[in-house]
């Protein structure tokens, strides 16, 4: 069986990352799979360039200038917004076209165009669309925050928030709303979903109320014989500073919610000084703007942006790992804490619950509008976590091999090929 598995890069956001080890799964169980990307950056010989040079800078470009006219031209949501107008033409690579199936990841800014989409369809393999964020059942964003114009009670995109005062009834959300409405019509795609929660957020979508979508979760290196190695000693709590881990591509990114953490800071510096003594944030991922976290109320550090070889060395320092975010399909951060000993605390606002038990395997809070309400929500749940570590840790390691481990996710993949 050949698998061809397109995403925009092979290591860069974490939908490369994911997909980059879902080949590798497959080929240990001697499937010819395969990685088709517009941005290669690493040494594997099974990941193939789509092009280079012009060829891939070109649709990309095109496609930000049409972006950047019809947004106002403003540079705030210039990268918050595709259209899949400009792309690379995929399906003339020889690989793509022996590949039994034909699996879609990230493949937006420039890689693939819903025309190149149309073209690959003509093949006549089947196509599997993996759903890592929004953008399939949007007009243009990936991340709808609280606009409704996509849920089948909105009708249609349009009128679209990031347009600012270019939006309007017919502005370039709903006409490529309009354009994927067509293309989901003609064209026979499976769409896997990453998380329950998006799969059910797709099918209440105008676009995909009536799409074929499997949920199948995002792969992670880690089995039984893995755990076994873990160092003992990293998982305890001998040293005197209990750690808060957090991480993102950008911290900073509103997505992500650092106004949250800031505040749920403040929080256990106020409302729990004596345990605040020895806590300490870490943070990890690129910061846009230094100030952002000027205000943390508790010791703190920031190690930068890191590589994926000193991420699990990171998680094994800290006990607690957590996510603010406003928003979120299935965050990698929380399933990478818990396997490597860290309680994943959360708000439910997303695809949490699939890695979150509530008190079981972490702590997940209720989600409120209100910024101090979840910040100090999130402040419990670090409390909760810190006494509760040693209760939980086998299990969440445990939920972690059992829901998301590489080999699991491979056959779950293998089967729904069978099936198609």
């Amino acid at each position: 069986m050949k698998i061809a598995l397109l995403c925009k890069s092979d290591s860069t956001g974490g939908a490369a990352v994911v997909t980059f080890r879902l080949m590798n799964a497959l080929r240990r169980k001697g499937i010819d799979a395969r990685m088709i990307v517009a941005e290669k950056k690493s040494d594997s010989p099974w990941v193939i360039e789509a092009a280079s040079g012009n060829s891939v800078r070109f649709p990309f470009i095109a496609e930000r200038l049409r972006i950047f006219f019809a947004n106002g031209f403003n540079r705030k949501t210039l990268f918050q917004i595709d259209t899949a107008s400009d792309g690379v033409p995929l399906h003339r690579i020889p690989f793509i076209k022996e590949a039994d199936f034909i699996c879609l990841n990230w493949v937006n800014q420039g890689m693939l165009s819903i025309k190149g989409l149309r073209k690959l369809a003509a093949i006549g393999k089947p196509l599997v669309w993996t759903m890592h964020d929004m953008w399939n059942m949007t007009g243009i964003c990936h991340h709808a925050g609280s606009c409704r114009h996509f849920l089948s009670s909105g009708g249609e995109c349009g009128n679209c928030p990031l347009l600012g005062n270019r939006a309007a009834a017919n502005d370039i959300s709903h006409k490529t709303w309009l354009r994927k409405q067509k293309l989901y019509a003609e064209t026979d795609i499976h769409f896997v979903a990453v998380s329950n929660w998006l799969a059910e957020t797709a099918r209440r979508s105008s676009l995909m109320k009536d799409a074929n979508i499997s949920v199948i979760p995002n792969a992670f290196p880690i089995n039984a014989s893995t755990l076994k190695n873990l160092k003992e000693d990293s998982l305890s709590d001998s040293s005197p500073l209990k750690k808060i881990i957090f991480g993102a591509a950008r911290i900073d990114d509103p997505v992500k919610g650092h106004h949250t953490l800031v505040e749920a800071t403040r929080i256990l510096a106020e409302k729990y000084p004596e345990e605040s003594k020895n806590l300490e944030l870490v943070t990890f991922g690129t910061l846009k703007d230094p100030e952002a976290l000027k205000d943390v109320a508790i010791r703190h550090k920031h190690l930068g942006r890191i590589s994926p070889e000193e991420i699990r060395a990171v998680y094994e320092s800290g006990a607690v790992v957590v996510s603010t975010s406003a928003w979120e399909t299935l965050p990698g951060t929380l399933i990478e804490g818990q396997a490597w000993g860290c309680v994943p605390v959360a708000l439910n606002h997303g695809g949490q619950p699939d890695i979150i038990d509530h008190t079981q395997t972490g702590y997940l809070a209720p989600w409120s509008d209100d910024v101090k309400e979840n910040a100090l929500r999130i402040a419990e749940g670090i409390i909760w976590g810190l006494k509760n570590r040693d209760t939980v840790k086998d299990r969440m390691q445990r939920s972690v091999i059992e829901k998301f481990a590489e080999d699991s996710v491979a056959d779950q993949y293998l089967q729904l090929f069978k099936n198609l």
